[in-house]
């Protein structure tokens, strides 16, 4: 179980206590200032630190880190519930999916800002005309590890989950998406890609990059 994190100190404990039996917990530290290291640690998680910058870049080293055959990656924000992997796992492990990821369903009003929304939204409908049976670029996904890695994602900002779908098309896998309830972040916590609107921009910026 790979968690990107930077600076979710606030989030981690009820984020790591949610995680169901069974989950090993990896969260990757990609340059957190608030010691979410050692709140990771002291909540029973190992520990990955990912010097290079970039959601991307987090996400691979925790896939690289886990023995596990099964990788699922979950933001560490507060805003999935952990619970809800159960499905996603169960399409992979019985082999009706290669890749499982989940399509954010707002549990609450301001869970999802508009402009990421919209963002989000854009970017589905280009994948989808190429033939990919998605609508939501999620945070949550599960497949197997190495099968994963033999995808051979490069890029290492916030592009990664759009090129991952991407190279599982090509690769003819079997995606299945699933809705998950998508509630606001975690108190003390700041997303660094929907809490504004330069957020939001930079992070089509990077997947309109891997588009072209």
């Amino acid at each position: 179980m790979v968690f990107p994190c930077l600076d979710e100190a606030a989030a981690l404990p009820a984020v790591l206590a949610a995680l169901p039996s069974g989950y090993r917990a990896i969260v990757v530290d990609n340059g957190s200032s608030d010691g979410s290291p050692q709140v990771a640690r002291a909540h029973g998680a190992k520990v990955v630190h990912e010097p290079r910058p970039g959601y991307g870049a987090a996400v691979h080293a925790g896939v690289v880190a886990s023995r596990s055959p099964i990788v699922c990656v979950l933001d560490a924000d507060g805003s999935l519930d952990a619970g809800e992997l159960s499905k996603l796992v169960e399409a992979v492990v019985s082999g009706r999916a290669d890749l499982a990821v989940g399509r954010r369903v707002p549990a609450e009003r301001g869970a999802w800002p508009w402009h990421a929304r919209v963002g989000n939204a854009v970017l589905a409908a280009l994948l989808r005309r190429k033939g990919l049976p998605v609508r939501d670029i999620g945070p949550i996904r599960v497949a197997h590890r190495d099968a994963l890695l033999a995808l051979n994602v490069r890029d290492r900002r916030f592009g990664y989950p759009l090129e991952l779908l991407l190279r599982a098309g090509a690769a003819n896998w079997r995606i299945a998406e699933f809705d998950v309830a998508y509630r606001p972040r975690t108190a003390g916590t700041r997303s660094k890609v929907s809490g504004s609107v330069k957020g939001t921009l930079r992070a089509v910026r990077d997947m309109a990059g891997v588009l072209r």
